[in-house]
């Protein structure tokens, strides 16, 4: 029915649709003309000291981008959605054995013991057909199966694939999407001000390339959509924005695991619903996916109490890697590691020689080694590395030429003093402008975590403490090295 006035014109609530629609377009004209812009952001090539420049023009586009794009809507909170979590693991096969999600002090949801286990007995028996991945959820995905970024980042095509059957009228996958995060602490949720608390930290140049990587595939998937009609395009053109892009993306870093396809050709990236509600703590792996069930299986690592929060392994991971990855501290990690950048310059009239001696011992001419908690920082990789990189010319023809080059991984190895001091030396040099590099000392740091502090900062500063530890420890470890 026609219900524009007698004289042609348009009604108020004609107009105020009609202009609402028009805002609608120009928001997406902008949205899309800011997205090439980002694109060219993240594209274009930038050396390690133009990181933080790139990112703070990335950033403000970004913010320009979210201002744009809908607003967040409020979500049930996520324990009201337990029951039915549960229901529909138990209606599709999953055995629990005993095991319950429920909240925690410090760790908002995780995985509760209704009775005592002993190390080593099933806790969870997760069916293939809910272990979410892109072979068995969002089937729309085959209009893009020739697309060359969801071909070569698996990840990527998971968090599309989260999306589709987010935003599905109906999804199967429902109560479980529900009960997962509405936000998460990943360095893709942090301010500019948040990020500075990390300068001084070589956990800093990955969060930047972190922010840039998935900034660039929001721009890219933005116009994908926008430009292409297929069945993804047609669910996700009018809702994909940078946050929702953001929360699928912490979705999959924070909770993915590698399975075995349905014919065991090929390990599959995939989300284990029930699984990964359990929280990390030190210990061994002790989850499995079982071929002849089909299905994962995930063992008690140690003795839980009833009522106790029963936990899991991610495994040997250091803290910058669960910082950046999985938005958490995890400040007792046994596994822990300090990245120590070194590399061999190609302008060292000796490189020809040095790289000759590291392929003889498997080492890289530029890489990362760790600095380790504990009474032995210095690994033995990280201690060759050093010796090869002092070495003058006579030694390096000599270990070239030994068939016991290995030996230059002990510490007890005989080489000559002057080799011995200058990889002290260096050593020491180098761990006293790695602590100085910071703005803050360790004290200062464990002082501020005393105080009342936002989530993310207080995981920036814990991450600073954990570094700084590492440290101090393998400093404090060469000094006496030098006086022995």
């Amino acid at each position: 029915m026609d219900r524009r006035n007698s004289d042609g014109s348009f009604t108020s609530e004609e107009l105020v649709l009609y202009q609402r629609q028009l805002t609608k377009l120009e928001n997406r004209n902008v949205i899309n003309a800011l997205c090439q812009r980002l694109f060219i952001l993240c594209f274009n090539s930038v050396c390690e000291t133009q990181l933080w420049n790139n990112y703070m023009e990335i950033s403000t586009v970004l913010e320009k981008v979210k201002q744009l794009e809908e607003m967040k809507t409020e979500s049930p909170k996520r324990s009201q959605g337990i029951g039915r979590f549960i229901n529909w693991l138990k209606q599709n096969g999953a055995n629990v054995y005993g095991a319950s999600v429920a909240e925690f002090p410090g760790y908002d949801l995780g995985l509760k013991a209704e009775r005592n286990f002993l190390e080593n007995e099933l806790i969870l028996r997760i069916p293939r057909e809910l272990i979410f991945s892109i072979h068995n959820a969002a089937p729309e995905l085959v209009a893009l199966q020739n697309d060359p970024l969801l071909q070569l980042m698996p990840q990527v095509a998971l968090a599309i694939a989260l999306l589709i059957e987010k935003h599905k009228e109906y999804s199967k996958w429902k109560p479980y999407l529900d009960i997962l995060p509405t936000t998460y602490t990943t360095v893709l949720y942090m301010t500019a001000a948040d990020m500075n608390e990390l300068k001084g930290s070589p956990t800093l140049e990955a969060a930047l390339k972190q922010c840039r990587n998935i900034a660039r595939q929001y721009a890219y998937f933005n116009k994908l959509f926008q430009k292409n009609n297929n069945a993804v395009s047609a669910i996700l053109r009018d809702v994909f924005t940078y946050e929702k892009y953001c929360w699928a993306v912490s979705t999959v870093m924070t909770r993915q695991n590698i399975i075995p396809s349905k014919d065991g050709s090929l390990m599959i990236h995939a989300l284990i619903p029930m699984w990964d509600m359990c929280n990390h703590e030190n210990s061994k792996i002790t989850t499995d996916f079982n071929a002849t069930l089909n299905c994962c299986e995930c063992y008690a690592l140690r003795d839980f109490k009833k009522a106790e929060q029963i936990f899991i392994s991610y495994g040997a991971r250091t803290n910058s890697d669960f910082f950046v990855h999985s938005g958490f501290v995890y400040m007792d990690n046994e596994q822990d590691g300090f990245k120590l950048r070194l590399g061999i310059s190609k302008a060292d009239p000796l490189q020809k020689e040095r790289v000759e001696l590291l392929n003889k011992l498997d080492l890289p001419a530029v890489g990362e080694f760790l600095l380790k908690p504990g009474t032995e920082p210095i690994s033995d990789t990280l201690l060759a590395f050093l010796r090869v990189f002092s070495m003058r010319k006579e030694e390096l023809a000599h270990w070239i030429q030994s068939d016991r080059v290995n030996d230059l991984k002990h510490m007890d190895c005989a080489l000559e003093t002057v080799v011995e001091e200058n990889v002290k030396k260096f050593l020491l040099t180098r761990l006293q402008l790695l602590i100085a590099n910071y703005p803050t000392t360790l004290k200062e740091d464990l002082q501020l975590l005393e105080t009342t502090l936002p989530r993310i900062k207080k995981l920036a500063i814990q991450l600073r403490v954990t570094e700084k530890r590492i440290l101090q420890g393998a400093l404090e470890y060469v000094q006496q090295w030098i006086k022995a």
